[in-house]
């Protein structure tokens, strides 16, 4: 297990090189710079020049990522040129918000999900079957930003029972229980948004590990003994049909973390997918490249706790 760590995190740098070279070239050809829209008409054209040459903006794009690459590994991430902050700075705000969003949703999507997949394949063909897969069949067609919006609609603006933007309320003291109860409030709807969608792939998932398993002869066996028929399905079934679902946990898991970006938008939830539409929108590439960079760190990561969790729920599977 060490081993086979250690190998995945190596291979992990050349892949972000390969990554960060891709985004730095296709930013290159994009119109514009990070200083397009936001200088005064009224500054001469020569002042603006000059603030180009000194920010880089000139240079050729393999020129501009050498340079960024030598701060880089000098502990500086650059600045941004849109928020005037360091970049770390600039997403250090947005990050905790995400994890929060994060572990809420996969909570809600296992929560709500797991119970679903196990009830509809052990009931298989029945009513309550076919309304649970007609709902995975409305989740696979609907974009997460559309039910992001009609739960927007319904519970945000009609009822009005939960707020329709921001992270938390202002005014109140971070750390008192008005600012965490808040901040609870502000997740249930963007959190909801993305599990109500996101928990369909594990309903079908465990429907057909269920359904598959009862056919096996270990099951027909503990039948065959007199085991209760909850106890089969709680302890013999669920445990096999759960692994192709502990096969995707990593990958759910960093994916959600490295921000729904959608969500956050319809939301104007304050996380870490809304600052990189927002930095590519306004051409500060500082801030997206160490997104990307982050969100691909991210990926390699999802895929390496995937086989780790895997291993742990299945045993026949050893990674050497």
């Amino acid at each position: 297990m060490i081993k086979f760590t250690l190998r995945r995190l190596l291979i992990t740098f050349p892949q972000l090189v390969l990554l960060s070279i891709l985004v730095f070239f296709l930013g290159s050809l994009m119109p514009g710079d990070a200083l397009s829209g936001m200088i005064d008409p009224s500054i001469p054209a020569e002042a603006i020049q000059a603030r180009r040459e000194a920010l880089g903006l000139d240079n050729p794009w393999y020129i501009q990522y050498r340079d960024w690459v030598v701060a880089m590994f000098q502990g500086d991430f650059g600045n941004s040129i849109f928020h005037q902050r360091p970049v770390l700075d600039v997403i250090g705000d947005r990050l905790l918000n995400t994890i929060w969003l994060s572990l809420f949703s996969v909570f809600i999507i296992y929560l709500i999900g797991l119970p679903l997949g196990l009830i509809s394949g052990r009931y298989k063909d029945s009513l309550l079957d076919s309304a649970i897969t007609g709902y995975t069949y409305l989740g696979f067609a609907t974009p997460t930003f559309v039910f992001g919006l009609v739960l927007l609609w319904i519970f945000g603006y009609h009822f009005g029972v939960f707020p329709t933007n921001g992270s938390v309320a202002a005014g109140l003291e971070p750390g008192s229980l008005d600012y965490i109860l808040s901040k609870i409030n502000h997740l249930i709807l963007p959190s909801f948004s993305i599990a109500l969608i996101g928990l369909v792939g594990t309903v079908q998932y465990l429907r057909s590990g269920v359904i598959e398993a009862q056919q096996k002869d270990y099951v027909m066996l503990a039948r065959a003994k007199g085991v209760k028929s909850t106890a089969l399905y709680v302890k013999h079934i669920f445990r096999n049909a759960i692994i192709p679902i502990a096969a995707f946990f990593g990958y759910e898991l960093v994916g959600l973390l490295g921000g729904s970006i959608f969500i956050e938008w319809v939301y104007a939830y304050p996380g870490m997918g809304a600052l990189f539409l927002e930095s590519i929108s306004t051409r500060d590439f500082s801030v997206a490249n160490v997104l990307i960079l982050f969100y691909g760190f991210l990926t390699i990561l999802g895929a390496l706790l995937s086989d780790i969790i895997l291993s742990i729920v299945d045993p026949r599977i050893r990674i050497k």
